[in-house]
């Protein structure tokens, strides 16, 4: 589920900044902390997948389109937080005062609000426009089921308007303390029909040990501002909470990436001295040291020497420090088919996953050959990288210089990619990696690289239902259009989760085309995040495991990809199993790409140019006359699948 951060023009850049950084720091990895523009809260399909909606600090009033559609998703049960805000909380509307809609252009449509039914009364979030005379100051509240905190960051002075601590539908979550006498509220808590929303006049994104906050605090002592700090960010959690989100426990997270192991199939011991000569070319693998790229820059090691280098890592991994410090990426060779100690890859078995590549090879008919090795033989492994998408496809030279097909694997993501501008969580339990392939364009055709992304899709969907993985109970794993995993909940459409995801990027050069397919899949992650773990029933003993879940996706795609290839991209031996594991058959949707909106059938794909094939209702389904089709490209489209809509991406 998705944090989302509005990031509209109104908005003070400093407080977005802070409030990214603090709702990461205590959400991550269970949610996916984003920002969002005006635009997008207009014209995407957000409210499905999104458990909460910040605004940072802003200056004056917001005023904007999307103010009727959040006041629908808060209303529908969805949450919504504003720091640094006040309110006015009244039943007699615009005309008191709260915004003259007359002397502007601007509807009060326009205007964000919230409508209260049972109370009859409307809540305004109002920001204060800060003038160059005011100062940012320090001030003091008292939580009511807290301890007092003395310092917390405030600029302007939005207050909190016509609050009742009688009224049913508010909480007072805070009141400002001036010499021990209990204030005006500082924070409060509104039901409003199925939703909930909590507005705070201090901001609470902006630790008071950093900048601005720290040039406001010097006149008190640094213990005090540590305990202050402390109760800040308890605060916010206990925020959170209350508005339903939960929050991960404290642990010794990782936040740096630590060293990557390049390792190679146990009965193809030749495979990573290839792999380092062809990077190393025209010197010799055995002389590689070191290879700049635009992206990284990698320094290789023996495995022999690597003792020392992983654990001065690991003990600096734990500590927060700026990504543009992450340099360089260091990359442990293991020749002649070793592998490294268990205690240095501690959350991925490479044996046992080796092991599961050929038992699957073995089940699928799949003869293993020295000479190509097959996928998943060659295998850079990564307790924790920044992507391995952006570590092969963002350094060109590195990956046009790496022999295919080669897989880059991670059990933690700090900077995992998703589709467009998205960011792909990868907690403990999800497994995600990237496969590197290679084909030449006279072979085939750059018009069926759209149906790499179906085709992996169908990969991961139908190794789920190996026995290796999930066997029957891998059964409600369905394909989302056009490269989404969810699973089914039993027949209530409203019980589909999203636990999968395939991105796939290319490159073209020297008549050849580099595909790098990345995959995140949700394997034993536990709730709130939605995995495969939760579609095993609790009376059976099955055990499901990282590594047999990834060769199973790796062997099943091999045996797919080979028939692709030698038909030369051509879909059509996929495509009745692909509607069979879909998610859409004769689903009906409203498609708002075509003015006006209307609304059409899901017929299927087609099989030329890959798009999803539509029908109008007026035109009389699939019976009848001749129906008109209207065809959309996966990459210019978002499907809602929840709202049933398809929309024009922006």
């Amino acid at each position: 589920m998705n944090v989302l951060v509005y990031s509209g023009p109104e908005v003070i850049q400093a407080s977005l900044d802070r409030t990214l950084s603090s709702l990461r720091y205590a959400l991550l990895p269970f949610y996916s902390v984003q920002p969002i523009s005006q635009q997008a809260l207009v014209s995407q399909p957000w409210p499905s997948t999104c458990a909460l909606l910040v605004f940072p600090g802003c200056r004056d009033i917001v005023l904007s389109k999307a103010s009727t559609t959040i006041e629908e998703y808060v209303k529908n049960g969805g949450r919504f937080l504003a720091l640094g805000t006040g309110s006015h909380y009244s039943s007699r509307g615009l005309d008191q005062g709260i915004l003259n809609v007359a002397s502007t252009s601007m509807s009060k449509d326009m205007l964000l609000r919230f409508f209260d039914v049972k109370s009859g009364s409307s809540i305004y979030p109002t920001f204060h426009h800060r003038e160059p005379s005011d100062t940012p100051r320090s001030v003091a509240i008292q939580p009511s089921d807290g301890e007092r905190i003395d310092m917390l960051f405030q600029t302007g002075n939005s207050q909190v308007v016509g609050v009742d601590s009688d009224q049913r539908n508010l909480r007072i979550l805070a009141r400002y303390v001036d010499n021990e006498v209990e204030g005006p509220a500082a924070g409060v808590f509104y039901a409003v029909g199925a939703g909930k929303i909590i507005l705070w006049t201090p901001s609470l994104e902006y630790p008071l040990t950093e900048e601005p906050v720290s040039s406001v605090s010097m006149a008190l002592s640094p213990s005090t501002i540590d305990i202050a700090e402390r109760r800040r960010s308890d605060l916010l959690k206990r925020t959170l909470s209350l508005l339903g989100l939960q929050i991960p426990e404290e642990a010794a997270s990782i936040r740096r990436p630590l060293p990557q192991f390049l390792v190679s199939h146990f009965i193809k011991p030749q495979v990573v001295s290839l792999i380092t000569d062809s990077i190393a070319s025209p010197s010799s693998g055995l002389e590689l040291d070191a290879f700049e790229d635009a992206n990284d820059k990698f320094r290789f090691h023996l495995l022999q020497e690597s003792g020392p280098l992983v654990q001065s890592c690991r003990q600096a991994a734990t500590t927060r420090t700026d990504p543009s410090t992450w340099q360089p990426k260091h990359i442990v060779v293991c020749r002649d088919g070793e592998l490294p100690d268990r205690e240095h890859t501690p959350l991925f078995d490479l044996g046992l996953f080796f092991s599961a590549l050929s038992s699957a090879r073995i089940k699928e008919g799949i003869l293993e050959t020295i000479q190509p090795w097959c996928f998943g033989d060659a295998l850079l492994y990564g307790e924790a990288v920044t992507s391995t998408q952006t570590m092969l496809d963002k350094n060109p030279q590195f990956m046009s210089r790496l022999p295919t097909p080669l897989v880059s694997l991670a059990s933690h993501q700090l900077a995992g990619r998703g589709r467009g501008a998205n960011v792909w969580l990868s907690p403990s339990g999800c497994l995600q990696f990237s496969l590197l392939l290679r084909v030449s364009l006279s072979e085939f055709p750059a018009s069926k690289l759209v149906f790499v992304q179906y085709l992996f899709a169908l990969a991961v969907v139908e190794a789920c239902r190996e026995q290796s993985v999930l066997g029957d109970a891998g059964g409600p794993v369905r394909l989302k259009w056009p490269n989404d995993i969810y699973a089914v909940f039993g027949d209530d459409e409203g019980s589909m989760k999203k636990i999968g995801g395939i991105l796939v990027n290319t490159s073209f050069s020297g008549g050849k085309v580099d595909i790098v397919i990345g995959s995140g899949l949700n394997v034993l992650n536990p709730p709130p995040i939605t995995s495969l773990s939760q579609l095993v029933p609790p009376d059976e003993d099955h055990h499901l495991s990282m590594e047999r879940t990834a060769a199973a996706i790796l062997v099943k795609f091999e045996r797919m990809w080979s028939e692709f290839i030698q038909g030369r991209g051509s879909f059509e031996p996929f495509i009745d199993l692909y509607l069979q594991r879909w998610m859409h058959s004769d689903q009906l949707v409203t498609l708002t790409t075509t003015n006006p909106p209307q609304r059409v059938r899901i017929a299927g794909l087609t099989l030329d140019h890959g798009l999803l094939r539509t029908v109008p209702e007026r035109s009389g389904g699939f019976g009848g006359t001749k129906p008109t089709f209207i065809d959309l490209q996966p990459d210019g489209n978002s499907f809602d699948l929840m709202a049933g809509m398809i929309k024009s991406k922006s």
